[in-house]
């Protein structure tokens, strides 16, 4: 079973409507999957989802925990625009093997393999952890949280965002992290010798240098100050070093 939930937008205003409050352009049909976000005005992260154009309607692929708030956002945008917004009772497949017919292509990476939506859930058995970490891809909920700024969460690397579109919502910070700052703090992958459970704080000469999230075999993601994050680092009575 995959833990998502699968809305549809539908009217004659839904591509502008949409395309106006999230990070990355709206696909046309044929286009494949988009990975996009909504954010709050401040440029911080509210949900995270895949976007697929058919012919007279757009399916959004959120997680199952974020799919009400996504819900509500979009809802109270909507206004007067002829938007419906509506729960599906389709599914999502999804795998690293051999691609099904009506499969997409996982647009943040080639490594995540396919994603298809119809009336079964299914998923190949793949360690989607190990692999997420292997790759550098947050998840809702676990790396993505209320306090995320997505250029520091891997977007741009991860075909998230498009900052060379016309405004969104949050659009203002996105551009002035682009533009006018070096990126301080962010995702990092880190190599762990030892035993940390993910939450464990991480620290640098004794001084706070970030969070340990999703752990898998000797591996991790972290958000850091790179700053800090240089040579060995601690988690509890782990050590860590940063990948990349």
């Amino acid at each position: 079973m995959t833990d998502r939930t699968i809305l549809v937008l539908s009217g004659s205003d839904r591509v502008g409507f949409l395309d106006g409050l999230i990070t990355n352009s709206v696909p046309e049909e044929g286009d494949g999957l988009h990975y996009a976000a909504l954010l709050t005005p401040q440029g911080k992260f509210i949900a995270d989802f895949f976007l697929l154009a058919e012919a007279d309607r757009l399916l959004l692929d959120v997680a199952r925990s974020h799919a009400p708030v996504l819900f509500q956002k979009l809802t109270l945008y909507r206004l007067r625009a002829d938007v419906e917004i509506a729960e599906t009772d389709l599914n999502l497949s999804r795998g690293t093997g051999p691609v099904p017919d009506g499969a997409w292509p996982d647009p943040r990476d080639p490594g995540l393999g396919w994603r298809l939506y119809g009336a079964e859930s299914g998923d190949d058995g793949t360690d989607w952890d190990a692999l997420r970490v292997a790759l550098g891809v947050p998840e809702a909920g676990i790396e993505l949280t209320p306090d995320s700024y997505i250029l520091e969460m891997a977007f741009e690397r991860l075909n998230g965002v498009d900052t060379r579109k016309g405004c969104f919502v949050g659009q203002e910070i996105v551009a002035r992290m682009k533009h006018k700052t070096e990126l301080r703090k962010g995702l990092a992958r880190v190599r762990i010798e030892g035993t940390a459970e993910p939450g464990t704080d991480i620290t640098a000469e004794s001084r706070a240098a970030g969070v340990l999230h999703t752990v898998a075999g000797g591996e991790g993601l972290a958000y850091l100050r790179f700053d800090r994050a240089q040579g060995e680092m601690a988690a509890g009575a782990a050590r860590l070093t940063r990948i990349d």
